[in-house]
């Protein structure tokens, strides 16, 4: 009877062991709940990524295809690119001397050229994201490919910390429709991408030179649909109310590795606010709240960095200022727009922890260009 005992307790002690180790994860990781866009755009995230009612361009596709009902000028943008890069990134590629600075920036845009950047500046982030979305779009219709790399790296201070990272790359052709109602009063939208997906998320020896490891790749293709609506009242200031849903229809990705298929894109939503005041007779201002993933499909985001606002003023449809608040942290941003050039900076921030709010400020900085017929 006592062995029974003392087994028993063996037993307890171990079973609270094993259920207090955590289980294996990776500190990088993709923003999905606060920025789910397959294509992100500088405009949108300098009002704090707070855009579900003003959508009202290309970008309408991935962030509410109902905008496309307020597309003003047809456009066709082959080189239509966006470029974001964060601090630690900066930081890290960017020291040295003038001769050395060029060369070790484009190597940092590599997996191994980002490890050799963050051993001399462990316990950073390194973050780049390139989208590249040729597009013809006009009013109530969009016609384009997706191209869009996401990469994600850090080195801890702690000894033996190992080098993390995260890739993903996806690509596709896409499609998108607007259907308005009552005059413009209700507007919906859909948009399908058949997105093929490559992803890496793994750790390798900091010390080591970084070779992509074929058994961590996981590829997959999947019809993803975002689906939207908006109802703008037509009285003053044009109160509109709004809603996105991505994935509308939760596709999963097909298994194409035998590493099993990549991160499925989450069937969450979207909902916001906005009013639009006229400010004299050629400038107007956009105030706008959004509250990211209602449905709460991402387990273990405060609820407090879901909410983002963003305010623009349109100076004569050509010239914009922003500001925004979006996941815990401040936003701003110039843009100039003529028929044929968009150009836009940005700078915004996300929070680097799990389910904290307000927790570790990565400090981001972006580039829109877009110029076509």
């Amino acid at each position: 009877m006592n062995c029974l005992k003392g087994l028993g307790l063996k037993t307890l002690i171990l079973t609270f062991a094993l259920s207090s180790i955590p289980s294996l994860s990776f500190a990088i990781d993709f923003e999905d709940a606060v920025f789910p866009e397959l294509a992100t755009s500088a405009r949108a995230l300098a009002m704090g990524n707070a855009y579900v009612a003003k959508a009202d361009d290309a970008s309408a596709v991935y962030y509410n295809p109902a905008g496309l009902g307020t597309v003003r000028k047809t456009h066709f943008h082959l080189s239509n690119f966006h470029l974001e890069l964060n601090k630690g990134w900066l930081d890290n590629s960017t020291k040295g001397s003038v001769l050395d600075v060029f060369p070790e920036a484009m190597d940092a845009f590599s997996l191994e050229g980002q490890r050799k950047s963050l051993l001399k500046n462990k316990g950073t982030i390194s973050h780049q994201r390139f989208n590249f979305l040729p597009n013809f779009t006009t009013r109530y219709f969009s016609l384009g490919y997706l191209v869009s790399k996401r990469t994600r790296a850090t080195i801890g201070q702690e000894a033996g910390a190992t080098f993390e990272y995260a890739d993903r790359r996806d690509h596709g052709p896409y499609a998108a429709l607007n259907i308005s109602l009552f005059g413009g009063v209700v507007k919906f939208g859909g948009s399908a991408t058949y997105l093929n997906r490559k992803e890496v998320v793994g750790e390798s020896d900091a010390n080591v030179e970084y070779n992509e490891n074929p058994d961590e790749i996981k590829k997959g293709a999947a019809v993803i649909v975002v689906a939207g609506a908006k109802l703008t009242l037509p009285i003053t200031f044009l109160p509109t109310f709004a809603l996105k849903m991505n994935n509308a229809f939760d596709q999963k990705f097909s298994e194409g590795s035998t590493n099993g298929a990549p991160t499925d894109v989450l069937n969450s939503m979207d909902v916001g606010f906005s009013l639009t005041p006229q400010i004299g007779k050629i400038v107007r201002l956009h105030l706008e709240a959004n509250y990211k993933d209602i449905s709460a499909e991402y387990e273990g985001i405060s609820t407090n960095r879901k909410l983002t606002l963003g305010a623009e003023f349109d100076i004569g449809r050509k010239f914009f200022v922003r500001f925004g608040y979006g996941d815990g942290w401040g936003s701003a941003g110039l843009g100039i727009k003529s028929q044929r050039l968009e150009f836009d900076l940005t700078t915004y921030a996300v929070d680097t922890t799990s389910n904290e709010f307000r927790g570790e400020e990565d400090r981001r900085f972006a580039l829109s260009f877009s110029y076509g017929l």
